[in-house]
């Protein structure tokens, strides 16, 4: 072997000496630098990464929305002929308070209601005046009031006959009618844009 030949082999010898130097000093050699990471151990408090967009790693996929609710309609009675919550009307607030549909923060709709007896206009006015009064017990355990509409139907929506078939007044019934009706209306899922976008 002649000199040129020797010192061309002994150039390669030392450059791929050289490359294995700085692998090592990299931190490993190339088949560590291969190998994947280890699975975490079932007592292991290592997350997995976020999944995040093909298009923007920085930008997190949108996440599924909360489960839409069903409406919830409870009704407040009335005793009597004025506008006093009574036991069985604060038992039926509170479950309203306790709902989650109310702590979901959506729009709620009273709607007033009386029994037959009286005027028209007068009756109109007391349903209203009812339906106020419950407003004014969901504000003061800290429901937003621009929450609440309110609708006065006075004797309009009976769901009980107010007289019997003689004529003779129906008591139950009537107290059945002097009520308040709490409605929060059924939630609209919300569509994450992205999937606006791939069924557009």
């Amino acid at each position: 072997m002649n000199n040129h030949k020797v010192s061309r082999f002994l150039a390669i010898l030392a450059s791929c000496f050289g490359a294995l130097v700085l692998v090592a000093c990299d931190g490993g050699t190339l088949a560590e630098k291969a190998m994947p990471d280890p699975p975490a151990s079932p007592g292991s408090s290592v997350e997995p990464p976020a999944q995040t967009s093909i298009m923007r790693p920085d930008i997190e996929r949108p996440r599924p929305s909360a489960e839409p609710l069903e409406p919830l309609i409870m009704t407040v009675p009335f005793a009597d002929a004025g506008y006093r919550l009574g036991d069985d009307a604060l038992a039926v607030l509170s479950d309203v308070m306790a709902s989650e549909q109310i702590a979901r923060g959506g729009p709620i709709v009273l709607r007033g209601h009386t029994d037959s007896v009286g005027d028209d206009r007068l009756n109109l006015d007391t349903s209203r005046k009812r339906a106020e009064v419950v407003e004014r017990w969901l504000v003061g355990k800290g429901v937003a009031k621009d929450r609440i509409s309110i609708v006065a139907l006075g004797e309009m929506r009976p769901v009980a006959p107010n007289a019997h078939l003689d004529g003779t007044p129906d008591e139950e019934g009537r107290a059945r009618n002097r009520r308040v009706e709490i409605v929060i209306p059924a939630e609209i899922p919300v569509v994450p844009a992205t999937e606006r976008v791939s069924q557009s």
